[in-house]
């Protein structure tokens, strides 16, 4: 009955949401075409539903040819490869809004563990790559949430000297498998729910750690 009602709400909201930031998405459509390197959307491959392959809808906020400059596929804070404008839509998180699509088509959720690149899912324990991606993956989730630092977090591991993906492969990738492996635990409609009002409360209060307390039994985050 959860997926049911889940993949209804999803196509509901999905769709609702598409139609109502009309006003919102347009202009950037706009602006993003006639500024940087005219690009608007930016697709990916990505690991989804049962370690699948699809591509991933973003608005585009870095150089077309970034991946193959230095830094690849790890973004650090004040990346000179991200555009003017695309550090506002990072920051605010509109850039993912165009991933609406993706759940209109039912390549994800809107609560789930984030999709990622195939080099980064490799970076996820054994035991959490067979598991992860057994439900949908998500616009947001219980990652995304804690993560909202990730970029402040590696930008500090490469400022200090260290490895950022080594950083990735030992510390960040082992602990979002953790968390992911939490969420299928304590899967419901009232965890959904809380999930994706602490996504809009972390955007507008990044400090805030609400979510410790409406999210029992987290595991431990040890940096």
């Amino acid at each position: 009955m959860y997926s049911i009602i889940k993949r209804l709400f999803d196509s509901i909201a999905s769709f609702s949401a598409l139609v109502l930031l009309t006003p919102l998405t347009f202009p950037l459509v706009l602006i993003l075409r006639f500024t940087s390197e005219g690009q608007i959307f930016y697709l990916q491959e990505r690991v989804g539903y049962k370690n699948s392959r699809f591509f991933i809808f973003k608005f585009a906020t870095m150089l077309k040819a970034s991946l193959n400059m230095k830094g690849g596929h790890i973004t650090l804070k004040g990346d000179p490869r991200i555009t003017k404008i695309g550090n506002f839509l990072r920051k605010s998180k509109i850039n993912e809004l165009p991933q609406l699509l993706n759940i209109l088509k039912g390549d994800m959720s809107i609560v789930g563990p984030r999709p990622v690149l195939k080099v980064s899912f490799d970076a996820y324990p054994k035991k959490v790559q067979q598991v992860i991606y057994n439900i949908k993956p998500g616009l947001t989730g219980v990652g995304s949430i804690i993560f909202r630092d990730e970029e402040d977090l590696i930008t500090k591991i490469k400022n200090e000297g260290g490895d950022v993906w080594d950083f990735y492969q030992n510390s960040i990738y082992p602990y979002k498998g953790e968390l992911e492996l939490w969420y299928q635990k304590n899967i419901s409609l009232t965890t959904d729910v809380k999930i994706i009002f602490l996504t809009f409360w972390v955007i507008l209060f990044p400090n805030s750690k609400l979510y410790l307390r409406w999210l029992n039994d987290l595991p431990k985050r040890s940096f």
